[in-house]
C-alpha cells in the first residue's frame, strides 16, 4: 500500500536510485497558500546536510520540488497536488553487489521472496530516500494546521544510551569513524490540538499516530505519555491528578484531551554498515527522521480533524 489517509489522501512513488521520488496529495481544499521556502527548508532538514552521522549523499543531493499540478502561484487549486523530486545524485552502480546479496535487517530478502523481483539500487522503496515526498506532503498539511493554531515540533532526544544533546555530535563522529551505526529516539510534541480528536476502541488517536510512525523506514517502537516507563506507580501518576490527566501524553481513551500530545519513536541502528558495504549510508537514521516524524504527524492530524 502506497497511499495514506482518507480525507487528505497522500500517495508516494519512486525509488531511491530511480529517476525521481514524488507524490500526489488529493483532497486538499482550494485557496491554501503554500510556503515554498518552508518546504525547501524542511527538505534540507531531512537531507541532514551538514549534520553528523548522515549519508554523504545528503551533501550533494539537491531536493528541488517540481510542482506538476494542483498549485498556481503558490496557492492550491482544489485539484490533486502532484509533485516530483528528481534524484540528481544517484549512484546505482555502487549497489550492483546487491543483485546477488541480501543485507540482514533490510527488506532485500522479504521483497525478493514476496514479489519475485526487487529494486536492488540502494533498496528502492525501502530506502529513506522515499521519505522526501512525505516531507513535502506533510508540510502542506502542516501549514493548514498552523492556521488552526496547531503546531508540531520534534527533536532528537537520545542517541544510543546518550541523552545529553551536547554529546550527540561527538558520539556520532566516533560511530562514523568506526564504520558502525547507532540507534536513536525522536520525541514529538503537538500543541494546540483541541479536545475530541480521535475515536474510541479501533480508531484511537494514538493508533493512527503509531501506524504512521511505524510506516517510516527504520522505526522500531512507539510510545506516548508515560509509555514504557515503569518507575512510577499508579498512585504516583494519577491519584493526585485532576482531569485532564497530565501524564497521559495528551490522549485519554483514544481521544485528545486538550493538553500537548507527546510521543516518542525509536529508530534502529542502520543495518548497512559503511565498514562492510559499498555505498553511502547513515550512521544514525534518527538524525534525519525528525522532520519526517513531524510530516507524518501532520498528515495524521489533517485526516482526523474534520
Amino acid at each position: 500500500m502506497n497511499s495514506f489517509g482518507d480525507n487528505w489522501t497522500f500517495t508516494s512513488f519512486g525509488e531511491s536510485h530511480g529517476v525521481a521520488v514524488g507524490g500526489v496529495l488529493d483532497g486538499v481544499p482550494a485557496g491554501i497558500s503554500i510556503d515554498i521556502d518552508l518546504i525547501r527548508h524542511e527538505l534540507t532538514r531531512r537531507s541532514g546536510s551538514g549534520q553528523t552521522g548522515v549519508s554523504p549523499r545528503a551533501t550533494h543531493e539537491k531536493d528541488e520540488v517540481e510542482w506538476l499540478s494542483g498549485v498556481l502561484d503558490g496557492v492550491t487549486l482544489g485539484t490533486p497536488v502532484a509533485f516530483i523530486i528528481r534524484n540528481t545524485n544517484a549512484h546505482p552502480e555502487d549497489y550492483e553487489w546487491m543483485k546477488t546479496h541480501f543485507r540482514p535487517g533490510h527488506a532485500d530478502y522479504t521483497y525478493q521472496n514476496k514479489y519475485g523481483i526487487r529494486d536492488w539500487r540502494g533498496g528502492g522503496r525501502a530506502s529513506a530516500r522515499e521519505t522526501a515526498s512525505r516531507v513535502v506532503a506533510g508540510n502542506i498539511a502542516r501549514q493548514a494546521l498552523v492556521e488552526q493554531g496547531i503546531t508540531i515540533h520534534a527533536e532528537l532526544v537520545q542517541v544510543g544510551t546518550e541523552k545529553d544533546p551536547t554529546r550527540f555530535d561527538q558520539l556520532l563522529q566516533s560511530v562514523r569513524q568506526q564504520g558502525d551505526s547507532i540507534g536513536g529516539i525522536v520525541r514529538c510534541t503537538v500543541d494546540g490540538l483541541p479536545v475530541g480528536v480521535g475515536e474510541p476502541i479501533f480508531d484511537k488517536l494514538q493508533s493512527h499516530l503509531a501506524a504512521a510512525m511505524m510506516s517510516i523506514n527504520g522505526c522500531k517502537g512507539f510510545e506516548y505519555g508515560t509509555g514504557f516507563d515503569m518507575t512510577p506507580s499508579g498512585s504516583d501518576l494519577y491519584l493526585s491528578e485532576q482531569a485532564p490527566c497530565t501524564t497521559s501524553g495528551g490522549i485519554e481513551g483514544g481521544i485528545s484531551n486538550g493538553l500537548p500530545v507527546i510521543f516518542r519513536c525509536a529508530f534502529k541502528p542502520a543495518a548497512t554498515l559503511t565498514r562492510l558495504y559499498k555505498g553511502r549510508h547513515d550512521s544514525c537514521i534518527a538524525v534525519r527522521a525528525v522532520p519526517v516524524v513531524e510530516a507524518m504527524t501532520a498528515l495524521v492530524l489533517i485526516n482526523l480533524i474534520r
